[in-house]
């Protein structure tokens, strides 16, 4: 198992863990940075992802924003099918356009300007939704944008990681079957694969335990916020 791919898992697993994305927003880039194809990035991390959400979602199911989910399912998932089949022969780079987008939302609590555009801006869900499925199935970057539209609604926390973690594995479920129908040469072995689907459930429940339980919701809309604001640092940095 390539120690690189390893660390990228444990890192990113952490990071999902508490917000409810992480694997495929950071560990894409890093792959990528270390040299892997882009459809190897997704062979290697879609399982993770899919696995760590639906541990989320084991306690904290009934706290789901059920309409809002409906919403990403029938506005965005037709588009991330889509464009993924579209970018496995084309590559787009918007990750620094997004980067700004973030650092932007993550200022929302701290200026009110800002938090008026960005309920305008809201306010268009049914365009902003389709434009994340199509971030998505380009780029993998559209949790970047799940993110920003979920805390803009003011949730609790565990709301907010359970509504951002069913969103985030429908994302990965149907860029799942996106990707059965491309043929592609796997990277890794099954037995890789399930070591480190098991590594990142070992991982996940560490920091469920550990930090996730002790974090209160003030606490956790700071740090929320602050996560924005980095994923949009690495997101515009990764792009130069």
């Amino acid at each position: 198992m390539p120690l690189d791919i390893l660390l990228t898992i444990v890192a990113t697993t952490v990071i999902q863990s508490i917000f409810g994305v992480g694997v495929l927003l950071f560990g894409t880039p890093m792959l990528l940075l270390l040299g892997y194809q882009f459809i190897n990035a997704l062979e290697i991390l879609l399982p993770i992802s899919i696995a760590i959400n639906l541990l989320q979602l084991v306690k904290h199911h009934h706290f789901i924003d059920i309409n809002f989910v409906k919403n990403v399912l029938k506005y965005s998932i037709p588009f991330v099918v889509v464009f993924l089949f579209i970018v496995t022969s084309v590559r787009i780079n918007i990750g620094a356009l997004i980067g700004v987008f973030l650092i932007f939302v993550a200022l929302k609590d701290a200026v009110g300007a800002v938090n008026k555009i960005i309920e305008k801006l809201v306010g268009y869900e049914r365009t902003y939704l389709i434009s994340m499925g199509i971030v998505h199935g380009l780029t993998n970057l559209g949790g970047s944008l799940l993110t920003a539209m979920v805390h803009s609604k003011q949730y609790e926390k565990n709301q907010t990681r359970s509504t951002v973690a069913v969103c985030y594995g429908m994302f990965a479920v149907f860029q799942v079957l996106t990707l059965f129908f491309v043929k592609h040469q796997y990277l890794i072995s099954y037995a890789d694969n399930v070591s480190l689907l098991q590594i990142a459930v070992v991982v996940f429940l560490l920091t469920e335990e550990m930090l996730y339980k002790n974090i209160d919701n003030e606490k956790y809309a700071r740090i929320f916020a602050a996560f924005l604001g980095v994923s949009g640092a690495v997101l515009i940095w990764k792009s130069l």
